[in-house]
């Protein structure tokens, strides 16, 4: 069924690549290459993820192994009714919410960890530079220290570049909701930022 689909095999001269939609519309019909090139696509999305919140390279990558187990299961009642990445954002939102209250309730990561917050998928392997922990060390600090809704909606428009709808969709709530929640952010870091400097 994979190549009905498109999907490109090892090897192949030409194959097309298929949609995440039609990935998982396969994969949800029992097709297990499917499923594989769908985790393979986005796992380096879903650790990502995972260390935005975490800030730790061990534990968002069991986060990242732990989405692919709940994916695997959960891929079966996928129906198509939402974009694939939107539905697999709000399983790896949850999967880490719920690690990281059964590991500490929501311990902070230590202030040396919250610049590389801002790095994207293959800068996140190398260590933060001292610069770059200078200038944003500050502002990440406070940022994990906000609220839970605010920091998340912070870390999900600016640090994953997600729209508002995008990430309303991950954190169950309106758009409103989210706008509200970064309006009250900023107000409150230009007010900590502010007592700091």
């Amino acid at each position: 069924m994979a190549r009905d689909i498109g999907i490109e095999e090892p090897g192949s001269a030409g194959g097309v690549a298929a949609t995440d939609q039609a990935l998982a519309l396969a994969a949800a019909a029992g097709d297990e290459p499917a499923f594989a090139a769908l985790v393979e696509r986005h796992y380096e999305r879903f650790y990502r993820l995972a260390w935005r919140w975490c800030g730790n390279r061990t534990e968002a990558e069991d986060i990242a192994q732990d989405v692919c187990v709940k994916l695997a299961h959960a891929i079966r009642d996928w129906r198509g009714e939402a974009a694939f990445t939107t539905w697999a954002n709000r399983i790896v939102y949850t999967t880490t919410m719920d690690q990281l209250r059964a590991r500490q309730r929501l311990r902070l990561v230590e202030p040396s960890m919250m610049a590389t917050l801002v790095e994207q998928g293959a800068e996140l392997k190398a260590e933060p530079s001292a610069e770059v922990l200078i200038l944003h060390g500050e502002l990440w600090d406070e940022v994990r220290r906000l609220p839970d809704q605010q920091r998340d909606a912070v870390l999900l428009v600016y640090g994953e570049d997600m729209s508002h709808a995008e990430a309303a969709s991950v954190m169950d709530c309106t758009e409103k909701t989210v706008s509200w929640h970064l309006h009250e952010a900023r107000k409150r870091l230009k007010k900590r930022l502010g007592e700091v400097g």
